[in-house]
């Protein structure tokens, strides 16, 4: 098949991690990262790439390097790249689907996506009782600082103290259930049930941080160590990011790629990527349990690609907790049964923050590679679920040019936030709720409640009682009066 000279192409991949229990001797993020860049360049089989580099632009994590991409450009030798940095709140598909729009308009020739974190290190470090420095950049500043626009979670769930991802998302997979009418063990059974099928698949994967294969019992009970987090999440139910991992990706024009004789047999094609910025707190939503995001890059990707994103032979759908896999499935039609996932997911092969999706890029070429002509799914989330982005990829040229396909506007269309407000002692009822533990039990419940208006209010009880009766039975549709003071009591 004849396609254009600047179609973009994946031509080099590069994973590394790090697990070393004296953090002495551990590299810092930045060195992580640029040792995934040479990697990409080796995978590739031409280090020319390097001397040849547009941009290089690199996924804001943890620590808290000014302009990481010029360090890692310099690292390499490609000090003539020009510097981005993506802001936490930035999709991860999105950075990667500017750098093939950029090849695609002729305004970058070869561009590297870059992330890492060095979070092990750090928990050595602070074990140990000793420092573990990042370089210190003396107030560099990006080329390109690419950062979001508003809030990704409300003022009143700040206040309540629902900041944490947890509480969120434990709140969707609450809504979820009684959406779908499960009953509670029903329900914990499938949410194991699919993490479980998550772990086996990081048991045979490598690069895995997490190789141990949990079976679904050991990922539903609250012992040896699998401590409540927020109802029902247990502690393997969540992403993992104390790791040490970091990933590159390289992307060049098909011409430069034929061009420097780089075998096409490693070349991989961004197909197409959507996304929805559309930013709407998970107190606000409509339907918690809903994602209208997913639901229209979905949409906009089948009638680019005449494919639904549900045909891909190979999946890797964003996986920070049960509910966001759930979520993404229900909205792009996937079959929870299959295999969603080709790393092991963010809380087995390891969630490194703001990076996983480079991660997962990484092996999903991998795979497309040892399976010509197959299609590959990569998904993003940014968020509590409030920002979605799905690609599809493949090693066949794609029929129809590449399109970076913005749906946020019908998603806002579709999407209108619900009225918040404050009660005083009126009946509300509950659209979902979790239980926040700490270290010595349960703390407070959280529900949020909806008022015979449609307004929506965020409230916490302290009660015992309360908190027992919230993990023992379904509580989402229970009638509650809502206090002046945000405190809630059950009217039955």
């Amino acid at each position: 098949m004849s396609f254009d000279e600047r179609t973009p192409v994946l031509v080099g991949v590069g994973a590394v991690a790090q697990r070393l229990e004296d953090p002495s001797d551990a590299v810092e993020a930045v060195g992580l990262m640029a040792e995934a860049l040479r990697g990409a360049a080796d995978d590739a089989g031409a280090g020319e790439l390097i001397g040849r580099l547009d941009q290089v632009r690199v996924t804001k994590g943890t620590w808290g390097y000014s302009d990481p991409a010029r360090w890692v450009a310099d690292a390499v030798g490609a000090s003539q790249a020009r510097s981005f940095l993506a802001d936490v709140g930035i999709l991860q598909t999105a950075v990667m689907g500017d750098a093939a729009a950029a090849i695609a308009s002729g305004s970058a020739d070869v561009v590297a996506v870059v992330g890492g974190e060095a979070k092990y290190r750090g928990l050595r470090a602070s074990i140990a009782g000793v420092d573990a420095p990042d370089t210190d950049q003396g107030g560099a500043e990006p080329d390109d600082f690419v950062t979001p626009h508003g809030m990704i979670i409300s003022r009143a769930e700040i206040d309540t103290g629902l900041v944490m991802a947890t509480h969120h998302y434990a709140m969707i997979e609450n809504a979820r259930r009684f959406a779908d009418e499960q009953t509670i063990d029903e329900h914990r059974d499938e949410v194991a049930g699919l993490w479980s099928r998550f772990a086996q698949v990081a048991a045979s994967n490598p690069d895995a941080w997490f190789r141990d294969g949990l079976d679904a019992a050991a990922i539903a009970t609250p012992e040896n160590g699998n401590r409540m987090l927020a109802w029902p999440y247990t502690k393997w139910h969540n992403s993992q990011w104390n790791v040490d991992q970091a990933a590159a990706l390289i992307f060049c024009s098909a011409g430069t790629a034929r061009a420097l004789g780089i075998d096409s047999d490693l070349w991989v094609f961004p197909w197409a990527a959507a996304e929805s910025n559309h930013m709407v707190p998970v107190t606000e939503r409509p339907e918690l349990h809903r994602s209208p995001g997913f639901a229209h890059a979905g949409r906009a990707l089948s009638g680019h690609l005449g494919m639904a994103p549900s045909d891909a032979d190979h999946v890797d759908l964003y996986s920070c907790f049960p509910i966001a896999v759930r979520t993404q499935a229900l909205e792009l039609g996937l079959d929870l049964e299959r295999d969603l996932t080709v790393t092991g997911g963010m809380t087995w092969a390891g969630g490194p923050l703001n990076n996983y999706v480079i991660q997962s890029a990484v092996k999903l070429a991998q795979v497309l590679r040892a399976d010509p002509g197959s299609t590959g799914l990569l998904t993003s989330i940014s968020g509590m679920i409030t920002k979605q982005g799905a690609s599809v990829w493949s090693t066949e040229p794609p029929a129809q040019p590449f399109a970076n396909i913005d749906v946020t506007d019908a998603v806002a269309a579709d999407l209108q936030p619900q009225p918040y407000r404050t009660g005083d002692n009126e009946q509300a009822e509950v659209v979902s709720y979790t239980v926040i533990w700490g270290r010595e039990g349960p703390e407070r419940a959280v529900a949020i409640g909806e008022f015979p208006d449609g307004a929506r209010t965020l409230l916490v009880s302290t009660a015992p009682a309360v908190m027992a009766a919230a993990v023992a039975g379904e509580f989402c549709g229970r009638g509650i009066i809502a206090r002046a003071d945000g405190s809630f009591t059950p009217t039955d």
